[in-house]
């Protein structure tokens, strides 16, 4: 039998649930469909928010040839060959034969390549469907044909009203006698996807009904037929990166009980402990730095132990070390630092080793003065003597500045002590020092 999401699927915009901003009365869609016209567009969202069903209707509501495409499938050859039946299906003054290519993130460069003569003669009017972030999975000369319309996670009163719905004009659903109905627990579980949330209301109806069609909907039978993680994560999707983020900014941000949450949500999508590890060492550098050294020596450790002891254990010492890290003082002063020469690398010429740092293991370099005045800092009071250790024509610049807190501010003090810091000149708009 066909599955229930594909038996109740809308063939109007009215029938549509969710997506306002593209199908109201206000909406981009809409408004072109009203038109008859429609331009190459994405559809960017969630699984199961209705990228496959808007494209059957904008098809079936414009009446023009329709063609699908999974990505997931189909080859260049394939994309090729229906192109081509596609442009020979064009009726002339009736507009170009839709394309919906589903998961079109999955083509490779070359595939994507081939779509864009077909775009750009109108050979086609390209419909793409999408899961990832597009600025980063299609080509952006394709991307540049197109419009991107962005699809939002449905409500829970929009999957609440196509769960009536389905239960009010099934053919199947319709004849139940419904008891009750746990519309949070379908919810839940259907992970905010409405085709898994309308499969799971079937499978639930059939395990269900004991033969007298009287069937309730109870958070039990869900769970037991379900049978998933509840929670929406996908680990290889831009989930997976909202959240990294939205983690990474708690921490960064001070707040434990935000980061701990976002923690949590990745480990129960099951995210890879190893990875959030990685991230905490990048950040202890990155946003902790020189505020608290100790932060790099824990989130390596933690790196470690996670290694060692894996799941689900490891989510102790992850938890340990985010805590750690979310109430630590904060500096970005090393992470600037670096930046600030990377660029003064990258945008100045390749200046040369002063001699006097130069090494020199032979006669003939100790000859040519390499080594020559250089002065040998543990022979001096304090294991200090000023020299100058940039190139000429940069001496003297300073890249790393010491932030506002108090290891940093001993840090300043011994640089004030050697370098004479509060001497700083302004020399060609830029911070220097005095060697």
């Amino acid at each position: 039998m066909q599955p229930l999401a594909d038996r109740i699927r809308p063939v109007t915009l009215d029938d549509f649930y969710g997506q306002q901003h593209l199908v109201g009365e206000q909406g981009i869609v809409r408004k072109n469909i009203s038109r008859g016209f429609i331009p190459s567009f994405l559809l960017w969202g969630p699984p199961g928010v209705g990228k496959t069903t808007l494209a059957g209707i904008i098809a079936h509501l414009l009446d023009r040839p329709y063609y699908t495409l999974s990505a997931v499938d189909s080859g260049v050859k394939q994309l090729r060959e229906i192109i081509e039946k596609a442009d020979k299906s064009r009726v002339l003054d009736h507009g170009s034969p839709l394309l919906f290519i589903d998961e079109i993130h999955r083509f490779s460069k070359s595939q994507q390549d081939s779509l864009l003569n077909a775009v750009e003669k109108g050979k086609i009017t390209l419909i793409g469907a999408t899961t990832e972030n597009p600025s980063f999975e299609v080509i952006s000369p394709l991307l540049s044909r197109m419009q991107v319309y962005r699809m939002n996670p449905l409500s829970e009163k929009e999957l609440t009203e196509i769960i009536d719905r389905a239960l009010k004009t099934d053919p199947y659903l319709s004849k139940l006698k419904i008891r009750y109905v746990d519309y949070t627990s379908l919810i839940k579980f259907g992970g905010g996807d409405a085709r898994r949330t309308l499969n799971l209301l079937e499978q639930v109806a059939h395990q269900a009904n004991d033969g007298s069609n009287e069937v309730q909907f109870t958070e039990d039978i869900i769970r037991e037929t379900a049978r998933v993680n509840p929670m929406n994560y996908d680990k290889k999707g831009e989930q997976h990166y909202d959240m990294i983020s939205a983690f990474i900014k708690s921490v960064r941000g001070g707040d434990p009980d935000a980061a701990i949450y976002w923690l949590a949500r990745m480990l129960n999508g099951g995210e890879d402990p190893v990875f959030i590890a990685r991230r905490l060492i990048i950040l202890a550098s990155e946003d902790i730095g020189l505020a608290n050294p100790n932060a790099l020596l824990l989130a390596n450790n933690c790196f470690q132990a996670v290694h060692h002891i894996g799941m689900p254990e490891a989510r102790i010492p992850l938890a340990q070390t985010t805590i750690y890290l979310a109430t630590s003082p904060k500096s970005n002063s090393a992470y600037t630092a670096i930046n600030k020469a990377m660029a003064k690398v990258k945008n100045s010429e390749s200046h040369i080793v002063p001699l006097h740092l130069r090494n020199a293991p032979t006669k003939l370099m100790r000859d040519m003065d390499y080594g020559k005045e250089y002065k040998y800092p543990h022979n001096y009071p304090g294991h200090f003597t000023r020299q100058s250790y940039l190139p000429e024509e940069i001496k003297g610049t300073q890249f790393y500045q010491p932030q506002n807190n108090q290891a940093e501010k001993r840090i300043q003090e011994q640089l004030n002590k050697w370098w004479n810091h509060p001497n700083q000149s302004k020399k060609d708009g830029k911070t220097t020092r005095e060697p």
